[in-house]
Order: structure tokens, then sequence, then C-alpha cells
């Protein structure tokens, strides 16, 4: 035989081990904070990891009581900016740990 029950106990520590490097990294990540602007830097957005939104910024001269319409849509487009920074870095953290090993619920 080729070892089966000790190849087994390596790759389900190897697994063990995955997880583990998985969590450490998603609590890294969830410290971070991920800064993106919209409009040419006249919205800025900054973001935990844990995609909470911790400021939002306005340049004075993008205020416009005529036009809020474009103030909203720039709002929303640092702040969809700023999820998907978060989730890119997620993702590229987590293939470098699993190899681009494809988990189900994970990313």
């Amino acid at each position: 035989m080729g070892g089966g029950p000790q190849n087994m106990n390596a790759m389900i520590r190897q697994a063990q081990k995955m997880q583990e490097d998985m969590k450490k990294k998603q609590e890294e990540l969830e410290q971070m904070e991920f800064t993106t602007t919209s409009g040419g830097g006249m919205v800025e957005v900054v973001i935990s990891g844990k995609k909470e939104i911790r400021s939002i910024s306005l340049k004075p001269e993008i205020v416009d009581p005529e036009d809020i319409e474009m103030l909203q849509d720039l709002m929303v487009a640092a702040v969809n900016e700023a999820i998907r920074s978060v989730e890119e870095k997620s993702a590229a953290e987590m293939e470098k740990i699993t190899g681009n090993l494809n988990i189900p619920g994970m990313f």
C-alpha cells in the first residue's frame, strides 16, 4: 500500500493549516482600510475590509443644489468602487493561500 492513512492524515493537516491561514488573512483584511474616489477626486470614500464605510468626503465645489442627482451618482460610484476594491484584495489574498483551489462558500 502507498501509505494510505498517513497520506490522508497529511492531507487533513494541510487542509487545517490552509483553513487557519485563511482565517488569519481574513482578520488582517478586516483591519485594512481602502480609499477610493470618483468624479476626479471630488468624492472620496474610505471603507474597512469588513465593507463598512468609515468616511465620505466631498469637495465643496461638487455640491450644487441644482444638481443633487450628479452628487448622488458620484457617491454611489465611489462606494461601489470601494466595495470592489475590498473584494478584489480579499480574493487575491485568499488565492495566494489556496493556490486557486475552488472552495465552495469562499469568496
